[in-house]
């Protein structure tokens, strides 16, 4: 790489190796070698392998939580539907990926509870905003995060019209 290489640079590329390799390729060496550049780059911009780990967590957070909700809030129109595309129609190599990571690591696993009472706090105010009591929706979404987090970590992926009608039923269970 010819251009100067910033944190979130490295960043992107630790979230690549995370979904691609597991937590174990997130180490300054083999990140510096598959983006051409010396280790040098990678102590520049983080203290240590922590500080990197760090950075990448938050990273994901953002973009596995933050982002989606800013864009299903932008959206608008039938937010828990979209949602639901949004949350089960993905790639979810990543999530997989920081989970497995959560059973060996503290600060994977302080990420992984953060983003799964973000997400619940989330679908519970989706589930009141469509008319359930309070109770009932954080029951319900505790539900169907718990079906998310079973699809996240199943097996190969569903078939688009298979999906599309097993997400059309799961959105009449919790709004009933």
């Amino acid at each position: 790489m010819n251009q100067q290489l910033s944190a979130d640079d490295w960043t992107a590329q630790g979230l690549k190796a995370l979904a691609r390799n597991g937590f174990t390729a997130l180490k300054a060496e083999p990140l510096a070698k598959a983006m051409g550049v010396s280790r040098g780059s990678f102590y520049w911009h983080f203290a240590d392998l922590a500080a990197f780990h760090a950075a990448v967590l938050k990273r994901w957070r953002e973009i596995a939580a933050e982002q989606i909700i800013a864009d299903v809030e932008a959206a608008g129109d039938e937010p828990l539907r979209l949602l639901l595309r949004r949350s089960f129609g993905t790639r979810l190599d990543l999530e997989r990926a920081v989970r497995n990571w959560a059973a060996f690591d503290a600060s994977a696993q302080g990420a992984v509870r953060a983003i799964d009472r973000r997400r619940l706090d989330y679908i519970g105010e989706l589930l009141q905003q469509r008319g359930l009591a309070p109770a009932t929706a954080q029951a319900r979404a505790q539900i169907l995060y718990w079906t998310f987090l079973g699809f996240a970590l199943s097996g190969p992926p569903v078939p688009a019209t298979r999906l599309q009608a097993l997400l059309d039923e799961i959105l009449r269970m919790v709004s009933a």
